[in-house]
């Protein structure tokens, strides 16, 4: 049967990674991961109890397509409570995990052909969505001095029309200030370029709090998840804030696409949103797991990064052992029954010579994965 060149991205090597686990893991091998970008908690307690709840009550059919009024009215208040924002609830759509919000946006702000820049190393799909929806993604090669996140002055001449920015990024975990995010919005109007910002690692903060761009501007595309600080990546439940003009552009988008958000995970969305005290535990649990990495990894000769400021990763120049970081992830995996990402699945071009490693499990799993990974170093010389 004939396909179409849209169809033709790349694979998400992470996910070959995972199989791979599993499959170590189905021949009676103890695997750490450090692969998965996922919580290992579950959605928090009162949250799965609401869920349950609402199953024994009836039917859950299909919800109005921007999502219940009171979860937008709920992501709305939000704003107030983590950034001092006055939020317009009417601004806010409730999506299928970030995933159908950045399928809604590039097909609301983009005609076929056009370029949007995304830094690199970056999320993988970023890039893969683009091309499947016939646009071009434009690659900003972010600079080490630069924490690895792109900067005003990467713009210049790039011809771009969209420019979507990570804070805090993955792989890196690094983060922009309102400075250095201030400068990027402000180049992307000087030369009407459409702004998208990638929030959904927000929560998941360290020693400063993560700015979002409806801080600065209204003028852009703000999407989030409650797949990472809420704990819900399975639920696939998110959101985004678009401009008031823009709301009904991708309400249209949204009904034909995706009917609306699945109804049991928007009421289990509603209920996470008021169990601070588990998420807040949550996050002790990755600033312990960090610090772990902070001070370990030196020492087994993996400190080549710039530490995270949010998120659960550390992205790892491991220039020094290798310049295929695939066939070194799978050498780790084999022989030291720990599980991390080739950085080709974030940067095509210089990512063989990086790994990403995950610490979003429990720390008695990352302080074993240290283990083995300094045992498995020792061997390298």
């Amino acid at each position: 049967m004939r396909s179409s060149s849209r169809g033709r991205v790349d694979p998400f090597i992470v996910m070959d990674v995972m199989e791979a686990a599993r499959a170590a893991e189905a021949a009676g091998r103890h695997i750490i991961h450090m692969e998965v970008g996922q919580p290992g908690t579950a959605a928090p307690a009162g949250a799965r109890a609401a869920a349950a709840a609402a199953m024994e009550q009836g039917a859950l059919g299909y919800t109005v397509a921007l999502g219940l009024p009171e979860l937008r009215a709920r992501i709305a208040q939000l704003y107030g409570e983590w950034y001092n924002v006055d939020l317009d609830a009417s601004r806010v759509i409730v999506t299928s995990g970030s995933s159908a919000a950045f399928l809604l946006a590039f097909t609301a702000l983009f005609e076929a052909g056009e370029r949007v820049a995304i830094g690199a190393p970056g999320y993988p799909s970023y890039r893969q969505i683009l091309k499947a929806l016939s646009l071009e993604p434009v690659l900003i090669e972010a600079r080490q001095e630069n924490r690895l996140q792109p900067v005003a002055s990467d713009l210049k001449s790039l011809n771009a029309q969209g420019l979507l920015v990570a804070s805090p990024g993955n792989p890196t975990g690094t983060m922009l200030d309102r400075s250095a995010l201030g400068a990027l919005i402000d180049a992307a109007r000087e030369t009407d370029t459409a702004f998208i910002s990638d929030e959904i690692y927000h929560g998941i903060e360290y020693e400063a709090k993560a700015v979002t761009a409806l801080e600065i501007t209204d003028d852009a595309y703000v999407i989030n998840s409650f797949s990472k600080y809420f704990s819900m990546t399975g639920w696939r439940v998110g959101w985004m804030v678009v401009p008031e003009d823009h709301v009904r552009i991708i309400e249209r988008l949204a009904q034909n696409m995706f009917i609306c958000p699945p109804h049991i995970s928007q009421i289990t969305a509603l209920a996470a949103m008021e169990c601070t005290d588990e998420l807040q535990a949550n996050l002790k649990v990755y600033t312990a797991n960090r610090a772990l990495m902070l001070t370990e990894l030196p020492k087994i000769g993996l400190g080549a990064f710039a530490p995270p400021d949010g998120a659960f990763y550390v992205y790892i120049d491991v220039s020094a052992y290798t310049d295929d970081s695939r066939a070194f992830a799978s050498d780790i995996l084999e022989k030291a029954g720990v599980a991390v990402t080739p950085g080709l699945d974030f940067d095509a071009e210089r990512g063989h010579q990086t790994l990403r490693l995950s610490y979003a499990r429990s720390t008695e799993d990352i302080h074993e994965g240290l283990h083995r990974l300094g045992r498995y170093m020792a061997t390298r010389g």
